[in-house]
C-alpha cells in the first residue's frame, strides 16, 4: 500500500484520538506555560507520523533470537535519532550472545552542558516473538484498538520515546536537556554473561540523575511504576542413596532425593510465602535414578524405577523480592532450609544472576508525584503507582539504585503483552508522549 494512502487510512480511523486529547481551550493552556504549548501541539500535529513509525517497527520481526530483525529494527530507529541531531552507537552483542543494543547520546550541546537532570530513557528493540510465530502483523481493530507483535511491549513505548523527542526539538528546548538513550536487543532473553549484556545499561545509569522507563507498566494510562521487583534463578541439586524400595526410611538407607526435595520445597512455602511482595517458583523438577537438566532449554529427562529409591532430584525456578534487603533475606532463609536434610540425603541450593529489584524510594515517588501533575495539567486526570507484584522485571532495574529518581511504565497502554492477544489502546499513544515530553522539559527546568 502507498504510503499517502496509508496515511490516509490512519487519519481517517484515528483522528479521534488527537481530538478527544487535545486541550481545549484556555481552561488546560493556562496550566501549560508556552514552549508546553508548543510540545503539546507538535504532538498532536505528528500523531498519525507517529502510527506509521509503529506500524513499521511492528511489522519487522525481532523475537530476540532474530538478531537480523533486531538489528534491522535497531538500524530504523537509529535514523530518527540522527535525524534529531542524537550521535547513536550500535553495541554488537557477539560477546553476550544476542543482537546488540542502541546507544543515541544528546550531552553535548553548549546549551545542556550545565543542566543537573542528565537523563536516561530506557527502550528495547526485541520481542517474545520468534520468526515462526503466527503472529507477526501490525492489525487494525477498531478506531481504538490495534494489535500486533510487541505493539506495547515494547515498540508503542520506543515510538513515544522517539515522538517526544521530535516535540521537544520542535518547541526549541531539546537543546536545555542531557539525554541518553538505550534500547537494548535482549531484554525479553538476556544475553549471557549478564555483566557484558548489561554493561552499557549500567554504565549509563551511573552517568544519569534520572531514569525513564517506557514499559507499558500493568497496561492502565493512570498508573505508573516507581518499585519493581526483581527476578533470580535458582537451582536446587538433591542427592540420596539408591535402594531397593522396601529399604527406604530405615537409618542406613534414608529417604532418598525426591522426598528431601519435597521437604525442602514445602518448608520454602511454609516458611516465606506469607512475606509481603516476595514470590518464589518452583518452575522444573525431574526426580529418580538418573537424571539431566538444560536449563538453557529449559528441558529435563529422567529414569527411575518405582521400586527404587530415588538417587538423585533436581528443581530449577525463580524468586522475586521487591528490595535487594528482602532478595538477601530471603535466600539466607532458603539455604538454612537446604542445609537440614533427612537421612542418608543431601542437597545444594544455588541462585544465578538476575534482575536486581527496582526498590520503592521517595526518589521515585517525588518524581511520580512530577508525572502525576504532568498529567493533571494536561487533563488526563492523577497518575498512582502501580501494585508491584504487577510489575515484572524491565531494564530499569538494573540502573534504578544509582540514580537519584526513577519512574516505569510510561509506554503504549494495552492488554495481553506476550500473547497473541497483545493489543494496544491507540488513544494513549498520543497521551502518553505528551506526558513524558512535559515531564522531560520540567525536569530540565
Amino acid at each position: 500500500m502507498k504510503p499517502l494512502k496509508l496515511l490516509s487510512i490512519y487519519i481517517t480511523i484515528f483522528s479521534f484520538s488527537v481530538a478527544s486529547l487535545a486541550f481545549s481551550g484556555n481552561s488546560l493552556a493556562a496550566q501549560l506555560n508556552d514552549e508546553e504549548q508548543k510540545i503539546v501541539q507538535h504532538i498532536d500535529q505528528n500523531n498519525q507520523q507517529a502510527l506509521v513509525l509503529l506500524e513499521k517497527v511492528v511489522n519487522i520481526n525481532s523475537g530476540t533470537m532474530n538478531f537480523s530483525g533486531v538489528s534491522k529494527v535497531g538500524k530504523l530507529f537509529n535514523t530518527e535519532f540522527q535525524a534529531l541531531g542524537f550521535k547513536t552507537q550500535w553495541i554488537d552483542g557477539h560477546d553476550f550472545n544476542r543482537a546488540g543494543h542502541l546507544i543515541a547520546s544528546y550531552t553535548e550541546n553548549k546549551n545542556n552542558s550545565g543542566k543537573k537532570n542528565k537523563l536516561l530513557l530506557i527502550g528495547h528493540l526485541d520481542t517474545v516473538f520468534t520468526k515462526e510465530s503466527a503472529f507477526q502483523k501490525f492489525t487494525i481493530i477498531d478506531k481504538q484498538h490495534v494489535s500486533g507483535p510487541g505493539i506495547t511491549d515494547m515498540k508503542g513505548g520506543d515510538v513515544v520515546i522517539i515522538s517526544a523527542l521530535k516535540a521537544l526539538k520542535a518547541a526549541g528546548v531539546l537543546d536545555g536537556l542531557q539525554i541518553k538513550v538505550i534500547m537494548t536487543g535482549d531484554e525479553e532473553k538476556r544475553g549471557t554473561p549478564y555483566k557484558l549484556a548489561t554493561k552499557e545499561l549500567i554504565a549509563a545509569g551511573k552517568w544519569a540523575d534520572v531514569a525513564l522507563g517506557f514499559e507499558d507498566g500493568d497496561g492502565d494510562a493512570k498508573t505508573a511504576v516507581i518499585a519493581r521487583r526483581g527476578a533470580t534463578g535458582w537451582q536446587l541439586s538433591v542427592k540420596g542413596r539408591a535402594a531397593h524400595s522396601s529399604q527406604i526410611f530405615r537409618e542406613k538407607y534414608g529417604d532418598g532425593a525426591i522426598f528431601e526435595a519435597a521437604r525442602i520445597l514445602n518448608s520454602f512455602r511454609t516458611t516465606l510465602a506469607k512475606q509481603p511482595n516476595l514470590t518464589f517458583n518452583p518452575g522444573l523438577i525431574v526426580g529418580g535414578t538418573n537424571v539431566e537438566l538444560n536449563a538453557v532449554q529449559a528441558t529435563a529427562k529422567g529414569a527411575g524405577k518405582s521400586n527404587v529409591i530415588a538417587q538423585s532430584t533436581i528443581v530449577s525456578g525463580d524468586i522475586r523480592a521487591l528490595s535487594p534487603k528482602q532478595l538477601i533475606k530471603a535466600k539466607a532463609v532458603m539455604q538454612n532450609i537446604t542445609e537440614k536434610n533427612l537421612a542418608q540425603t543431601s542437597a545444594a541450593l544455588e541462585f544465578f544472576d538476575g534482575y536486581p529489584p527496582m526498590a520503592p524510594s521517595a526518589g521515585n515517588q517525588t518524581l511520580l508525584t512530577m508525572y502525576s501533575q504532568v498529567s493533571v495539567d494536561l487533563g488526563l486526570g492523577k497518575v498512582i503507582a502501580v501494585d508491584p507484584q504487577k510489575a515484572g522485571a524491565a531494564d530499569i532495574s538494573f540502573v534504578a539504585n544509582d540514580v537519584d529518581m526513577a519512574l516505569d511504565g510510561l509506554g503504549l497502554m494495552g492488554v495481553g503483552g506476550h500473547t497473541i492477544k497483545e493489543v494496544a489502546d491507540i488513544s494513549t499513544l498520543s497521551s502518553q508522549t505528551k506526558r513524558a515530553a512535559l515531564l522531560m522539559y520540567r525536569l530540565s527546568q
